[in-house]
């Protein structure tokens, strides 16, 4: 099974903090990079991407970053949202919400490690759960 998946900036972070390989954030970028699930993005989103894990706070490798952004534009697709008019606990949650909105009707996921930052909706999952969601379509 192949879908469309928004990444949150949490779960690339908690993917490069983990030092284990079964870590479920870890196995996501994994079946990113095996194409089991397409990245969707936006120009803000990336820009996100980029500000974040760069900080010196976290002193990730950017050599693995840029790759890993990289990956995201070469093999995502990139949307242009249309405004959802909504208020999430997070106002910069936003364009994550925005974006998987858009390719709503194209099997696409929010995956985040905040749920509580997002309505409750069936295409708002974690990253362990976006797992069983790929292991259910195979």
């Amino acid at each position: 099974m192949r879908c469309y998946a928004v990444i949150d900036t949490n779960v690339l972070v908690s993917a490069l903090l983990s030092n284990h390989a079964n870590a479920a954030t870890v196995q996501l970028l994994e079946r990113l990079f095996l194409g089991e699930m397409v990245p969707v993005y936006s120009k803000e989103i990336m820009c996100e991407y980029r500000e974040v894990l760069k900080r010196k706070k976290f002193n990730f490798d950017l050599e693995t970053v840029n790759y890993i952004l990289q990956a995201v534009e070469n093999y995502g697709i990139i949307v242009e949202p249309t405004r959802a008019g909504i208020i999430l606990p997070d106002m910069k949650d936003i364009p994550f919400y925005e974006v998987v909105m858009e390719k709503r009707n194209e099997d696409a996921y929010l995956v985040t490690g905040n749920l509580k930052h997002f309505p409750t909706e069936p295409f708002i999952v974690t990253a362990r759960q976006m797992l069983d969601i790929l292991d259910a379509g195979k």
